[in-house]
């Protein structure tokens, strides 16, 4: 009889040591610790997005923790709770969501006081095309290709619900290198602005924008959601709710719902969307060449989005009058990392020239990149489904 118990109690200790993570665990999920860890550091230590790399960060360790399959834990594994979370992320949910957010927290004056500077923001979008013939070119399948570019529009909720349609299976590399790259705007974006700029370019000093009336603030949204989404129908998800979420701004009746979009309901969002996108990161389906491919052409549509507002900026300053010139720091704005890109602008006019304030010009390119990213993921969509 205590033979027997003796041998009952060993095979289940046995058999819970088996189902712990220590003894699922390789070198994959290290790897992925590691990455979970650095971008958590990014954010603590030097501040790089943290209301977004903590929850990826940590979502990261959570996907990566080491279990047997069959246990419904897991995030790819059916009817989890972890897999619940997910589908907010593979089905495009959370998305529209974060843009009724942003719509609801962003200021377009702007922009409707220089309209020209829609096309400082839709320049940059060239780094998504760019991006598009790059991935092709090193073999991506066209649906793979389109969802890889748009990371050069520095906009991580249109690089998930784009893959998320076309890409399911790379969503969670595509995801990571769009994030990513928005984190790291103030590392890579000013190399690209020095070098693309001289310095009579730099201290060019733009007008003060014009005072934009309440009408035309609430006008905007209305004209612009029929305008986007008669031209590109497939962006309406996020173009919708961008310019919803803008209208219960600015119509001044409606505080408590802009409150609400711009508050509790993007945080909440925020954390799942970040945490699930960091789950989602298993090192059995994270870790390949592909993820490597993804992150390069990723990089390279950044970097060709950046250089592409600059070097639009510099073209149509040929066609300016002197006093109406427009200073190209501001190209990089037409990337829609908002209000980051748009920041570096403005820290780098500082720099050469302490009285050059270029943050609210520069806020123009920037709100016309969230459109443009946007308007580029429904003509991606359009030729692609």
């Amino acid at each position: 009889m205590g033979d027997s118990f003796v041998s009952f109690l060993g095979q289940n200790i046995f058999e819970f040591l088996g189902y712990t993570g220590f003894a699922n665990l390789t070198w994959g999920h290290l790897a992925m610790f590691i990455v979970g860890f650095f971008f958590m550091y990014l954010a603590v230590a030097k501040e790089f997005e943290p209301m977004l790399l903590i929850p990826i960060g940590f979502g990261i360790l959570i996907g990566n923790i080491p279990f047997k399959e069959g246990l419904e834990v897991g995030i790819y594994e059916e009817g989890s709770i972890l897999n619940i979370l997910y589908q907010g992320v593979a089905k495009g949910w959370y998305p529209p969501l974060i843009f009724l957010g942003i719509g609801a927290m962003t200021d377009f004056s702007s922009l409707i006081a220089n309209p020209k500077l829609m096309l400082v923001g839709a320049s940059a979008q060239f780094g998504i095309f760019g991006a598009y013939a790059i991935a092709l070119g090193l073999g991506f399948e066209p649906d793979q290709a389109a969802s890889i570019a748009i990371i050069g529009g520095a906009d991580g909720p249109t690089a998930i619900f784009l893959s998320s349609i076309l890409a399911p299976n790379l969503m969670g590399a595509i995801a990571i290198s769009a994030y990513s790259y928005m984190a790291l705007v103030p590392v890579l974006q000013p190399p690209v602005m020095r070098a693309l700029t001289t310095h009579k370019e730099r201290i060019i000093k733009m007008k003060a924008p014009r005072v934009v009336s309440q009408t035309e603030k609430i006008i905007f949204p209305i004209v612009g959601l029929l305008l986007t989404c008669m031209i590109v129908p497939t962006g309406l998800p996020l173009l919708g709710m961008l310019f919803l979420g803008n209208l219960l701004k600015e119509s001044g009746v409606t505080r408590r719902l802009a409150d609400t979009a711009k508050g509790p309901l993007i945080d909440t969002i925020t954390i799942l969307l970040g945490t699930m996108v960091g789950a989602s990161t298993q090192a059995t389906y994270f870790i390949s060449l592909s993820s490597l491919l993804i992150f390069f052409v990723g990089a390279l549509s950044f970097v060709i989005a950046t250089a592409s507002g600059i070097c639009f900026v510099k073209l149509f300053n040929l066609f300016l009058k002197d006093g109406n010139k427009i200073n190209p720091l501001i190209g990089n704005a037409g990337v829609s990392a908002v209000p980051h890109s748009a920041r570096i602008s403005q820290k780098l006019g500082l720099e050469y020239d302490p009285s050059n304030y270029l943050l609210m010009h520069a806020m123009g390119p920037n709100v016309a990149g969230v459109i443009g990213s946007a308007v580029a993921a429904g003509v991606l969509l359009g030729f692609l489904v």
